[in-house]
C-alpha cells in the first residue's frame, strides 16, 4: 500500500523531517512507533513508510529523515555526501549522523506527541541499517521510556560493517584512534547490558556476514527475538517480497508488545 492511500502526514518536528501514518481504526489514545530509514534502499522516510507501513497496527507510525539525507543533504548534494563518506565514513557519516539523530529525537518526539491526535500511548522505536544505529543508541541513552524496539538489517557492531563496505567498494578504510573509539561506542554487542528494552532483530538470509553474525551475537547476549528473511540481502525495496516480510514481522512484534 502506498503511503498516499493512508492519509500520511508529512512535516517537520523540531527540525526533523517526518512522515506519519495514522493508527488503524483511528482509536485514541494510540501507541506511537517511530523509526529511522536505511542509507540503502529504502533510503528515505517516504520509502521506508512505503516498504514497512505496518498498516494494521493501532498506532501512529512515524518515519524520520536521517541527517545528511533527503532535505538535509549537505551543500553539494549527494556528491558531497559521497565525498564525505569516501574521506572517512566513520567520522564524517556514521558517527555524526547517529549522534545528531539520537540527540534531536526527544524534542521531535515531544512535538509529535502534541501534534498527532491521540498519540499519547506507549512508545516503540525501529530502524534499518544506519537507522538501526540510531534506534539502538536511543535505547542506550534512555532519554525517553521505550516499551519495544525492532531493527532490520541491523548494525549491531559498526566496525564489521566498515569491513563489509571495504569489500563491497574495494577500498581500505584508514582506521585511526578516533574512528576506533567511535566504532567502539557503536558496538552494541559489547554494550548489550545497556539494552533493557525488548528487541526484535530482522536480518536477511543473504546479507553480509558483517551484519548477520553481530545480529546473532546480540540476539544471544540479550535473549532477543531474531527473524531471518529468506531471499533478502541488506536492502528491501517497497513492494518486494522481502519488504512484505519485514513489514509483517514489525507489525506482529509491535502489536504484541505495545498496548495503548
Amino acid at each position: 500500500m502506498r503511503i498516499a492511500e493512508q492519509e500520511a502526514v508529512e512535516g517537520v518536528a523540531a527540525g526533523v523531517p517526518f512522515v506519519a501514518l495514522p493508527p488503524a481504526g483511528g482509536d485514541a489514545p494510540a501507541a506511537l512507533v517511530v523509526g529511522w530509514h536505511l542509507m540503502e534502499v529504502p533510503s528515505s522516510e517516504q520509502a521506508f513508510a512505503e516498504a514497512a507501513p505496518m498498516s494494521g497496527l493501532p498506532a501512529w507510525r512515524v518515519y524520520f529523515g536521517l541527517p545528511l539525507t533527503g532535505s538535509r543533504l549537505p551543500a553539494g548534494g549527494p556528491a558531497e555526501l559521497f565525498r564525505l563518506a569516501s574521506e572517512d565514513a566513520v567520522l564524517n557519516v556514521f558517527g555524526p549522523v547517529t549522534a545528531q539523530a539520537a540527540a534531536e529525537f526527544p524534542a521531535a518526539l515531544a512535538e509529535l506527541r502534541d501534534r498527532l491526535p491521540g498519540a499519547t500511548g506507549p512508545l516503540g522505536v525501529f530502524g534499518g541499517s544506519a537507522g538501526s544505529l540510531v534506534a539502538l543508541e536511543v535505547l542506550t541513552r534512555g532519554d525517553v521510556a521505550v516499551e519495544a524496539a525492532a531493527v532490520v538489517s541491523p548494525v549491531a557492531q559498526l566496525a564489521p560493517v566498515i569491513g563489509r563496505n571495504e569489500r563491497l567498494f574495494d577500498i581500505t578504510y584508514p582506521w585511526t584512534p578516533e574512528s576506533r573509539e567511535v566504532a567502539g561506542h557503536y558496538d552494541f554487542v559489547r554494550r548489550a547490558g545497556e539494552l533493557t528494552t525488548p528487541l526484535l532483530l530482522v536480518t536477511g538470509a543473504d546479507d553480509d556476514v558483517a551484519v548477520r553474525e553481530p545480529a546473532a551475537a546480540l540476539r544471544d547476549a540479550l535473549g532477543a527475538e531474531l527473524v531471518t528473511v529468506e531471499g533478502m540481502a541488506h536492502e528491501f525495496a517497497p513492494g518486494s517480497a522481502a519488504a512484505k516480510q519485514v513489514d509483517a514481522a514489525f507489525t506482529e512484534w509491535f502489536a504484541r508488545r505495545l498496548r495503548s
